[in-house]
């Protein structure tokens, strides 16, 4: 068969490590022998963001913006360490952090269902998809590390010059520290629109959680904000049969455990990255859920969950063989495919996509899988296959799909 033509450019965005590795796999195996495709290329793994002083992640989020669609490849966010073993400049900010910033973008990330791979909750039956907030908070935090005696305090000072408040943080009688956060009013909305959008077009009911009854101030704005949206979205959520509820975040986590799933959970930036890890691996593997950052203007960014499977890149590095997972990543493609596809009007992209997709849970409920899902699955006969070997089987079934 011809190859699938893709009429507009996807934006492609390669990471570090392991990952940079199945990403290029990926491409080779199911992009490029089956798609006529332009991938406007942005370099994110590390040594390149500090060559360009990070410049390139800006500009990869502006190609975002530009064309609408883009897939990315898991990425490092450097520490002291990583400063000293890629030689880089500074500890640069996460790349996501930034590419969220940017587009303004929601996260809803969702677990892959396979029949064979359980989850480990017993009363989760449905997917549950996190709805996690991306600016602000604790990513976008100033710190300060406090020496000795002394007085730390948050001021506002109007845009007249003007001090208008001055609080006490804390008065310190040794060392210690301190961090200030932010978040804004229309950053929350369009979250909360984001979230609202989301949960009517898959027709899932939408909780929202905080802690406002401590922060009464900063979590209470967020839940004000929701509270105003429910209420707009009211005959909305009637006609589509949904309800939203609001819970205070411990609640919401001891809830969560006992419910059988299928709800949108909309959280704060921090609690959403916490518990979307820990709702992928309740079902399974991180390596079994979706991530997609949608913008209020309708651009879309696709990407794993995870990190960059550091350990197995160690691995790689010294010629070893590997059993890295690398279903999340093909569907972070097969994601801004069917969406490129359904922006631009041309079904047999879409239909290529999904044809991938189930060529992967085929195969791993065929009983071929790698090694993390080896012992989570029932499934009667299992077959560990390692990092490549699981690829090959996937175009197998893919090819004879498309015949």
């Amino acid at each position: 068969m011809g190859k699938i033509k893709v009429k507009t450019p996807l934006v492609e965005l390669d990471g570090d490590e392991m990952t940079r590795i199945i990403w290029k796999e990926i491409k080779d195996r199911f992009i490029h022998p089956y798609l006529d495709i332009t991938l406007e290329y942005y370099d994110l793994g590390v040594e390149y963001r500090d060559k360009t002083d990070d410049q390139v992640t800006v500009d990869s989020a502006n190609a975002i913006k530009k064309h609408g669609v883009g897939v990315k490849c898991a990425t490092i966010t450097p520490n002291a360490d990583r400063v000293k073993e890629y030689n880089l400049k500074q500890e640069w900010k996460s790349p996501n952090g930034t590419i969220r910033a940017i587009l303004d973008g929601t996260v809803f990330r969702k677990p892959i269902i396979i029949k064979n791979i359980p989850a480990a909750v017993n009363s989760w039956k449905k997917p549950i998809a996190i709805g996690r907030h991306a600016y602000g908070d604790i990513y976008r935090d100033v710190e300060i590390a406090v020496d000795g005696p002394g007085k730390v305090e948050l001021v506002y000072t109007d845009a007249s010059g003007k001090e208008k408040q001055r609080l006490l943080v804390n008065e310190f009688k040794g060392a210690g520290v301190a961090l200030a956060m932010h978040n804004l009013d229309e950053s929350i909305k369009s979250f909360a629109k984001a979230c609202f959008n989301y949960a009517l077009s898959e027709k899932i009911s939408i909780w929202f959680a905080t802690k406002d009854t401590i922060s009464k101030k900063y979590h209470a704005r967020f839940r004000d904000i929701f509270d105003t949206m429910a209420k707009e979205q009211d005959a909305a959520m009637k006609a589509a049969g949904i309800t939203y509820s609001y819970y205070l975040i411990d609640d919401a986590v001891a809830q969560i455990m006992k419910n059988e799933g299928g709800q949108l959970w909309a959280l704060m930036n921090y609690d959403g990255d916490v518990m979307s890890d820990m709702v992928a691996s309740g079902f399974g593997s991180l390596g079994l859920m979706t991530s997609v950052l949608v913008s209020p203007d309708g651009k879309y960014e696709y990407e794993a969950a995870h990190g960059t499977v550091t350990r197995h890149y160690r691995k790689y590095q010294k010629g070893e063989t590997t059993s890295t997972n690398s279903v999340a990543s093909i569907f972070a493609w097969t994601g801004a495919l069917a969406k490129r596809g359904e922006l631009d009007g041309t079904p047999d992209v879409v239909n290529f996509a999904h044809k991938l997709e189930e060529a992967i849970i085929e195969t791993i409920e065929g009983g071929e899988m790698t090694k993390d899902l080896l012992s989570l699955s029932t499934a009667a006969k299992k077959t560990e296959l390692d990092t490549f070997q699981f690829m090959e089987a996937v175009q197998k079934r893919l090819d004879a799909k498309l015949k």
